[in-house]
């Protein structure tokens, strides 16, 4: 099943669940941990829930005046505004925002619910992921994100398939053509979003072309 099995208003209880599992995971993370680097290059964790919750605080005046100031760059202006409010926001604030706007109807432009639920998925991933913690996401959102994904997509996020198959141990799913990397989806999801992940979360002959150093280790 993909996202265009489902209506919109069927994936709003999964965004709902989403965001109401990471609030609970975040609640219970350590004052360290906040700081801790993300799989989003150069944001540690508090910087991606407040990128995850400025949907909730910001009016679309700001965001537009924030990209007006950016140069009309909006990756600048959402990295400018997650670094800016990270250092304004404690982690309690920012774990009540997210769980204060779990039925939040906030879509990325052209993107829909799946886009929103992919949102929530991808970053949320992206910090379990690097703090090494043991969270699956349920198989029927990442069947969504997953079959939402376009081949603009992966040009955004400069993911370069050639020669290469991704395929999913967990679920039905692969994509490209070429030489096996397997892993489970969470994962191939990451790598197909340009996310570096840790040396072990894939296996194949290529897969270090989707991994890095993580954490000082090979």
């Amino acid at each position: 099943m993909t996202g265009g099995d489902l209506t919109q208003e069927q994936i709003r209880p999964m965004i709902a669940a989403e965001r109401t599992e990471l609030a609970d995971l975040l609640a219970g993370l350590p004052e360290a941990a906040w700081d801790s680097p993300t799989l989003c290059e150069g944001w540690r964790v508090r910087e991606v829930v407040s990128h995850m919750t400025m949907a909730y605080r910001y009016s679309m005046l700001r965001v537009v005046f924030g990209i007006a100031k950016a140069g009309g760059n909006f990756n600048r202006m959402a990295d400018r505004a997650a670094r800016r409010d990270a250092a304004e926001l404690t982690s309690g604030q920012l774990v009540a925002s997210l769980r204060d706007n779990v039925d939040h109807p906030w879509k990325p432009p052209g993107g829909g619910y799946e886009g929103a639920l992919s949102h929530d998925v991808i970053h949320g991933l992206d910090i379990t992921t690097a703090l090494g913690l043991d969270r699956t996401v349920p198989a029927d959102r990442l069947r969504v994100v997953l079959g939402s994904l376009s081949t603009k997509n992966l040009k955004y996020f400069g993911t370069d398939l050639r020669g290469v198959e991704l395929r999913a141990t967990d679920l039905d799913f692969a994509i490209g053509s070429g030489t096996p990397v397997t892993g489970h989806a969470q994962d191939i999801l990451l790598a197909l979003c340009g996310r570096r992940l840790p040396h072990d979360r894939l296996r194949g002959e290529q897969a270090p072309r989707f991994t890095q150093r993580f954490n000082g280790k090979d």
